[in-house]
This record gives C-alpha cells, structure tokens and sequence, in this order.
C-alpha cells in the first residue's frame, strides 16, 4: 500500500492504519529498536509506543517520507529507553556509536537553544549530501540505524577492520566539515 492511502487510514481514524504501517515499514522499525536496545521485548514495547505516538500525532501531520517519520520516533522513543536503562553503565553496542560521534558532534550543553539545534542537524544534512550514496547509507546506517560494524561488513562483503576506517574517515570529514562551519573549536 501506497504512503498516502496509510495516512488516508490514519487521517480516517482507521485502525487498519496500524496494520499496514506494520505490515509495510514494521521489519524496519524493529531493526532500528533493536539495533539500539539489543533487547527484543525493550525494542517491541518501543515499536509499540512508536505506533501510538503515530496514531497519535497523524493528523494533523502527514509526514513525508512515512518511513522516516516513523523511524525517527521509534529512534528517539529506543535512545531515550536506552539512557534510561544504562544511566550508570557503559559498553553496550550504542554506547560505542555514542562514543564514535562524540569527537565529531558538540556537546549537547553547548547548544543552547532549538536554533542552534536545528543548524547543527542542517550542517550535517549537507554534510551528507557531499557524500558518494554508498558512504551516506554507511553513515546513516551506523550512525541513526546503529547498526554493527560487522553487519555493515557482513552486507557489504568486506572486512570489519575495513568497514571502521571508512567510518572512522567519515567521522574526520564530519569533524573537520562542522569546524569549518564554527560548530567544534
């Protein structure tokens, strides 16, 4: 089924909304939990949550792209599980993608505002869009989706030793492209 006929659902209040977001976007939104909480039952309860934020923010937004849309609450929905489940510990697989952008990314208390916010997001939008296809979809996939080193490899036929230099050769343009633009000193 077509985004607009979902958000149609959505719109009509249909139930079936939830079902064909599921049935279309569900194996995605899974992975994207899972891949940050590394626990089944945390990620599901996410989904489901992603799920209700969903029904509960369509209408009045029709977001476009719908997979991103809902990827990004179920994101954000896993990051904040994750902080709250692993305040005092450290290790886990997204605390490792949490520590490779640090170098790259400004700490959160220097920004002091959602202006400032929303710059940064749009610097590393352009960032991106610099990017060869295959580097943005190693990035994003690393860096949104936390995705493994060796599945990125596993995916990509490669070594995982291959696969982190490139990252790492990612984080350094991004490093260097947001100091140019007077985000990092």
């Amino acid at each position: 089924m077509e985004d607009s006929k979902i958000i149609a659902l959505f719109f009509e209040r249909s139930e079936q909304a939830i079902q064909e977001l599921d049935g279309k976007y569900g194996a995605v939104v899974r992975k994207t939990a899972a891949n940050i909480l590394r626990d089944r039952q945390d990620a599901e309860e996410c989904v489901n949550d992603a799920y209700l934020r969903t029904w509960d923010s369509i209408p009045p937004h029709a977001p476009d792209p719908l997979a991103a849309y809902v990827c990004r609450i179920v994101r954000n929905l896993a990051v904040n599980r994750y902080h709250a489940d692993h305040a005092q510990k450290r290790g886990s697989g997204y605390e490792l993608v949490l520590d490779e952008m640090q170098e790259c990314i400004p700490s959160g208390v220097n920004i002091e505002t959602e202006y400032e916010a929303k710059e940064l997001g749009d610097a590393i939008n352009r960032f991106l869009s610099t990017l060869q296809p295959e580097d943005r979809t190693l990035f994003v996939r690393r860096y949104w989706y936390a995705e493994p080193v060796a599945e990125l490899a596993a995916q990509r036929r490669s070594s995982a030793g291959r696969i982190s230099v490139r990252l790492f050769r990612l984080r350094e343009k991004l490093r260097n492209t947001l100091s140019k633009e007077g985000f990092l000193a």
